[in-house]
């Protein structure tokens, strides 16, 4: 049996901020997991971690949380680390997987030895907090969370799914 193809859809300050195809390889009800080469154009420096061509992220998203995990690696196969995006809950309608990114950002080295919080600025500068206090206060709560698991090297037990 072969995976279904969805099309994920990172939307922010209410405009698609990218579009790419994925293989759904798991979807418990809560829970779904994907899997897509990098669909950046060209490489993509961070000064942290570099995203490049071949590259492949094995996604996490939720029905439930506000977070998606990202675990990324290169094309053969070694681990760059987690890229950790707070979202609102995805929602998967048919064959697309809508996620609203919400600015702030987690960083997890391979080795979990740098965990980095990552555009709070931005998130500070989006107006979230003043236009939906409710929706800002679980994303912070969000990224508290995702830096603790990480801390404590709790990360991967998250990421455990069946499929």
């Amino acid at each position: 049996m072969s995976a279904r193809s969805v099309e994920v859809v990172l939307v922010k300050a209410g405009r698609t901020k990218i579009r790419y195809a994925a293989e759904l390889l798991a979807d418990d009800g809560t829970h779904l997991v994907v899997r897509a080469p990098w669909a950046g154009e060209g490489a993509r420096d961070f000064g942290f971690v570099r995203f490049e061509s071949g590259d492949v992220f094995t996604e996490h998203y939720w029905r439930d949380r506000w977070y998606a995990v990202k675990e990324v690696r290169t094309g053969d196969g070694a681990l760059k680390g987690w890229y950790c995006d707070i979202t609102r809950p995805a929602v998967l309608d048919g064959d697309k997987l809508t996620v609203e990114d919400l600015d702030l950002d987690l960083w997890v080295s391979e080795d979990a030895s740098s965990v980095l919080r990552l555009d709070e600025d931005e998130f500070e500068a989006s107006g979230l907090r003043e236009a939906d206090p409710a929706a800002a206060g679980q994303a912070v709560q969000a990224l508290d969370e995702l830096e603790l698991l990480a801390q404590y090297g709790k990360l991967t037990e998250l990421l455990a799914h069946t499929g």
